[in-house]
């Protein structure tokens, strides 16, 4: 099972999680019915917002995009959903330029 992830830019607010509270029950409920299901949620952590704020706070994206998953994948757990089975993020997809 697919779904599109946070754009790691700001934290989470409770519109954003309304997202992700659907995708858990959905999971939730395959599993009850039976199907193996392998949950698969993106991690958006390079575009426009955020280079623009990485920018701003003069830190290395890894170091900015970290601390606002982290925080997101806590409220995550905080509101009793499960944890995904992978997590890849954007970047880890990407071809460096040889520019």
């Amino acid at each position: 099972m697919y779904c599109c992830g946070p754009t790691v830019y700001d934290v989470a607010h409770i519109g954003n999680f309304r997202t992700f509270v659907f995708a858990d029950l959905v999971r939730r409920y395959l599993e009850f019915k039976g199907f193996a299901v392998r949950h698969v949620m993106n991690i958006t952590d390079v575009e426009d917002k955020i280079i623009t704020r990485v920018r701003e706070a003069n830190i290395p994206l890894r170091e900015f995009t970290t601390k606002l998953e982290t925080a997101f994948f806590d409220d995550l757990k905080a509101l009793g959903c499960l944890m995904p089975h992978e997590t890849p993020r954007a970047t880890e997809f990407i071809r460096k330029s040889s520019r």
